[in-house]
């Protein structure tokens, strides 16, 4: 969300808007785009703030809050009620726009935002805008993942600051969050939020209200979690079953090819699991669906394992079953793979190059298969249509005589 400017650029334009305040007794509020005890509070190393003279209700209304400088003099104010948590985002405003950002791991694609701004009539306004990818065509207004609550969010000036008010109706208590902070110094256009000039992401604890930088390590490990899935689930392990259902003929090595590859396979989706869990623990990201799917999947894999050790003999009356049973079970977790695969993709809000990569490897494989299955089926009907060899029985042979009686 652009450089930073220096104080030597800003401080002119926020004496100006200061005079024209105290003059004009200038104020200006919105409540989500619909067109109220004195409350000072005073936390920390922040501001005393009176809400009453420029938030409507309830915001106006809160009594306690905590408050930390997060970034320049961008301050983040917030309470918790019940399931309810308000949040109140104060920064310096000249023009433009402000946002704050709810971000699963301090990027900004897949993340979701509140952005707040005063339009060149005088008007306040604030939306939600998901960030789905980089490209501007691709902040989409009125969308997002937060869970708002039924009270409208507000944005209104004060003095040279802008504040931004909103509440978050869950269940799930806030912790370690990662956040994004930007501002831009142009209006946006119908609704399209101009190019950032600064931005920057932190990781604020809401349970104690400290702050810190997003790691580098998050970031490294949330690719890596994606480059070893896909890799195991995505390559190696696909490769190792078309080897099982096309490559029989080729006794017993197929048979050996099958096993390591599908262990080194099966060892890749377990250090997926485990990067996933620990990014789990890490940044507290929920993302039920891809979660679930992923221990559904590390499961229907340990007992392809175990499949390995309790295979009966061939003559086995449990040989058919087992070979159903490892075969469908088999086919179930490529597919939740993959389909986990592309929801991880997803929840991550990636790149273009990350879906470009996954969907050429996918199709690699998919043509493949396609390939090899035809030629399975073109041979199998050549066996078919060939006329029987035809076989003397050896009993009938007996019935002729070879030698003949002498004399």
């Amino acid at each position: 969300m652009a450089k930073p400017r220096s104080w030597t650029q800003i401080w002119p334009s926020i004496v100006g808007v200061c005079l024209l305040n105290f003059v004009l007794n200038f104020k200006i509020v919105a409540v989500a785009d619909d067109t109220g005890s004195n409350s000072i509070v005073s936390e920390g190393d922040c501001k005393n703030t009176n809400y009453q003279i420029f938030l409507p209700p309830p915001y106006q209304n809160i009594s306690s809050t905590i408050c930390k400088p997060v970034w320049h003099s961008y301050e983040l104010r917030y309470t918790k009620t019940g399931d309810t948590t308000t949040i109140i985002l104060s920064a310096p405003y000249t023009v433009g726009w402000v946002g704050i950002g709810f971000s699963r791991d301090g990027m900004m694609a897949g993340s979701s935002a509140m952005v707040g701004w005063i339009n060149k009539h005088g008007h306040a306004k604030v939306k939600q805008f998901y960030l789905r990818g980089r490209r501007q065509s691709e902040v989409i207004i009125d969308k997002g993942e937060l869970p708002l609550n039924t009270v409208p969010a507000a944005v209104a000036t004060n003095g040279a600051e802008i504040y931004i008010a909103f509440q978050l109706q869950t269940t799930i208590p806030f912790g370690k969050q990662p956040i994004l902070l930007a501002f831009s110094t142009k209006h946006p256009l119908n609704h399209h939020l101009s190019k950032h000039v600064d931005k920057t992401a932190i990781i604020f604890d809401f349970s104690s209200g400290s702050t810190g930088p997003v790691s580098n390590g998050l970031i490294h490990m949330r690719k890596s979690h994606g480059i070893v899935g896909i890799i195991g689930w995505g390559l190696i392990l696909p490769v190792g079953a078309i080897i099982a259902r096309y490559f029989r003929y080729k006794d017993p090595l197929w048979f050996y090819l099958h096993s390591v590859i599908q262990f080194v396979g099966f060892s890749f989706g377990l250090g997926t699991v485990l990067l996933g869990l620990q990014l789990y623990r890490n940044m507290h990201v929920h993302i039920p669906a891809h979660r679930g799917i992923g221990i559904f999947v590390l499961v229907l894999s340990i007992l392809q394992i175990l499949a390995f050790f309790l295979r009966p003999d061939k003559d086995s009356k449990y040989r058919n079953i087992w070979n159903l049973y490892h075969g469908w079970f088999g086919r179930m977790a490529l597919f939740f793979a993959a389909l986990n695969i592309v929801l991880g993709m997803r929840a991550a809000g990636a790149g273009n190059d990350w879906k470009a990569g996954y969907g050429f490897l996918l199709s690699i494989v998919l043509v493949a298969v396609i390939v090899l299955e035809v030629l399975a089926y073109l041979k199998r009907s050549e066996k078919r249509s060939l006329p029987q060899t035809f076989q003397m029985d050896p009993v009938g042979e007996a019935n002729f005589p070879t030698n003949l009686a002498k004399g």
